[in-house]
């Protein structure tokens, strides 16, 4: 588990950098350079639309682990727009909470023990 939460912290702190650096020099507005690539049918829109499919999973995973509830999908939909940037973090959230239990950290307590 020490490995997977070091491997967290430096997909997060290299991700946040990498963002900041692409966002101050071409600018905030991913959205329609994301989708103008997917409606071209090239290889980038391709790799797009798999990295959009892998969003979708993370957040229904998300809010399934929090069985759905209002936390829970709200917490989806940030997994789904945040990504990683999102993802990383609660999961060394999880993983601190689960304290090792590879079944905790998977299925949420309530799942996992109950």
């Amino acid at each position: 588990m020490k490995v997977f939460r070091i491997y967290l912290v430096v997909a997060f702190v290299c991700l946040t950098g990498y963002t900041l650096f692409v966002g101050s020099n071409h600018g905030w507005n991913l959205l329609p350079v994301f989708f103008s690539n997917i409606a071209e049918m090239t290889w980038s829109g391709q790799f797009n639309l798999d990295f959009m499919t892998f969003l979708g999973l993370s957040g229904i995973w998300v809010a399934w682990r929090h069985q759905f509830t209002g936390r829970g999908i709200a917490l989806g939909v940030v997994a789904f727009f945040g990504g990683m940037m999102f993802l990383a973090p609660y999961l060394f959230w999880a993983s601190a909470q689960a304290k090792g239990d590879a079944k905790i950290l998977l299925l949420g307590k309530e799942r996992a023990i109950g």
